[in-house]
């Protein structure tokens, strides 16, 4: 499908906060995911000190990996995550953030091995089936992933964070309606946060109905920003002529 042509430019122009991330500032309320672009460079620069002076503090090198990891730099989150194993071999938390770090750097396979080792069959961790099955996503097996976020709902109902991943997983595949399906699902749970509402912002403009994007976006974002990120969604249609394919399309369903 041309849309699917789209998706790995739009991943990261439009939706700049999709990205797996956990856990919020020490001494900070607001969880990394929420934060705006200058929120985050305050915060890097912030934890990035406390980091320097306490490399081995699971908190502070967990948060500074995570606040990497928003602003784009993955090589040095996962370098911080590499140090965080290392200092702490056995934890979970750890593992888990450590697999996400190697899986955002492009080490999918390292990533999953990671996060495999961090579950606990007897007792699966909802987080870590779903981080698992983002993982899968982006090597290409759909179906398995699929199976790990279903399994994760059945652990904790209607978490946001699995649901947005189970609507990416169908957006990467071409499937529009149901990614929008699960991702409205996904903004209608009181817990889900800014990146989810980007995510929905991003497959409604890639069905061509950038209006209800942009106030989609606009709720959050600064509305030049929102307005930006539509534009740059038309423009990346636009060049892969798949404007006038989702006309048919959308003609073709209301026939």
């Amino acid at each position: 499908m041309i849309i699917a042509l789209a998706i790995s430019a739009t991943l990261s122009a439009c939706a700049n906060t999709s990205q797996i991330t956990t856990g919020s500032i020490p001494e900070d309320r607001k969880p990394v995911a929420s934060m705006s672009f200058s929120e985050i460079e305050a915060a890097s620069r912030r934890v990035g000190a406390a980091y320097e002076s306490r490399p081995d503090d699971k908190s502070i090198g967990m948060s500074y990996a995570s606040i990497l990891r928003m602003s784009g730099d993955h090589d040095q989150a996962l370098a911080v995550m590499r140090q965080m194993a290392i200092h702490h071999p056995r934890d979970h938390d750890v593992l888990a953030a450590y697999g996400k770090a190697q899986a955002a750097a492009g080490e999918l396979q390292q990533g999953l091995d990671t996060i495999r080792r961090a579950q606990t069959p007897d007792r699966p961790d909802w987080a870590l089936l779903s981080a698992e099955g983002a993982i899968l996503d982006q090597m290409e097996q759909p179906e398995e992933a699929r199976a790990l976020y279903r399994k994760a709902l059945d652990i904790k109902p209607n978490e946001p964070s699995v649901l947005s991943n189970l609507g990416m997983s169908y957006l990467l595949q071409g499937d529009l309606k149901s990614a929008e399906t699960h991702m409205r699902s996904a903004v209608e749970q009181p817990e889900a946060d800014s990146r989810m509402r980007q995510n929905l912002a991003l497959v409604v403009g890639l069905q061509g109905r950038f209006e209800e994007a942009e106030r989609i976006a606009g709720a959050e974002l600064d509305p030049a920003e929102a307005s930006a990120n539509v534009d740059y969604l038309r423009t990346m249609l636009s060049q892969q002529n798949a404007w006038s394919q989702l006309s048919k399309d959308d003609a073709g369903a209301t026939n």
